[in-house]
This record gives C-alpha cells, structure tokens and sequence, in this order.
C-alpha cells in the first residue's frame, strides 16, 4: 500500500480521481496520481539438443525449487532482451530467441508472465547469483513436484505438448489463487 507521494512526499489518499474508473493513490497536497500497474516477468524455454534448461532458485520465494531462467523486465529493454539478461544472469547461458511462447497473467500477485522459445548458443551453462544449480534435463528428468511456479509448469507442459506434436503454438494463460 503506497503512503506518501512519490513526487512531493505528503499522504496520499487511494480514491477513486475525476474522469478515472478505479480508485487510485492520489496525493492529498498536490494531486498527483501514483499509479501500480502490473509487473513483467521474462524468460526463456531454453533447449540444447533435446534438454530444457533449469536453474534450482538460490532465493525467496520458493528457495531451492527449480524453474525456467525468469525475472522482472528492467526499464529499457524489450521483453526478448530481458529474457536474455535474465537467462544470462541465472544460468550463465547465452541463448538464441525463436518467439514468443506463453503468456500467463497471475492478477492476484498483479504479475503477467511471457516465455519465449530459444536455443542455446552452447552447451555451457553455470549458476548464477540467484541459482543453487542450474541444469540441462530431459523432458522426463523434469522434477514436477518441485517446480517453483505455476506459471512454469504450465508453459513446461504446454512446450512439451508443442514439441511433441511437432508444431509450437503461442499459449495465453489466466491463473486464478
């Protein structure tokens, strides 16, 4: 819950301002309106001849579980140069994008969720600040029970299925609590 304006630093109210249709913070001095939008998470399906790339997380949340090399879009990039960025930074991999290949809104932690489909520029890989390990499986090597996220295994099985009927589609996801 936002408290103070993030322009003049006095209370805000959260109020529904002229013109809008939702409530919003709006400063009680100067009127500006501080909006919360959605955050952006970005990152890769990555492949290496037949095995998915995966990074067991070295932080909260979900510590020690496994998952996709993901994280929050900085501001300045595109959605493909942050799936890069992060797929680098987690997993010390260096990946090729194909396309777009699922995007996943999760409203209730006010996160959308996009993975591409890429390949890997070369089998060499490490972990990175945010990963206890990183590591090339084959599809059934995957440890299901102890994926970090929904939203990765929902895209790990939509990939699987894509791949195995020979034909990637993009896939559009809502996940409810």
């Amino acid at each position: 819950m936002i408290e103070h304006c993030n322009r003049c630093g006095s209370k805000v109210d959260f109020v529904t301002p002229p013109g809008d249709s939702l409530p919003r913070h709006v400063c009680s001095a100067c009127g500006h309106i501080q909006y919360e939008n959605p955050r952006l998470v970005v990152g890769c399906v990555a492949e290496w001849d037949g095995r998915i790339l995966l990074c067991r997380r070295a932080i909260e949340p979900r510590y020690g579980y496994w998952t996709l090399p993901a994280g929050f879009m900085e501001n300045g990039e595109s959605t493909a140069q942050g799936a890069i960025r992060e797929t680098h930074e987690e997993a010390g991999a260096k990946v090729a994008i194909d396309a777009p290949f699922a995007l996943i809104s999760i409203p209730h932690i006010n996160q959308v969720h996009l993975f591409y489909r890429g390949r890997l520029e070369s089998p060499e890989y490490a972990a990175g600040d945010e990963s206890l390990a990183v590591a090339l499986v084959a599809p059934d090597e995957i440890p299901w029970g102890e994926l970090a996220f929904r939203s990765v295994t929902l895209c790990l099985e939509r990939y699987l299925d894509d791949r195995s009927a020979g034909q990637f589609e993009f896939h559009e996801t809502f996940l409810n609590p």
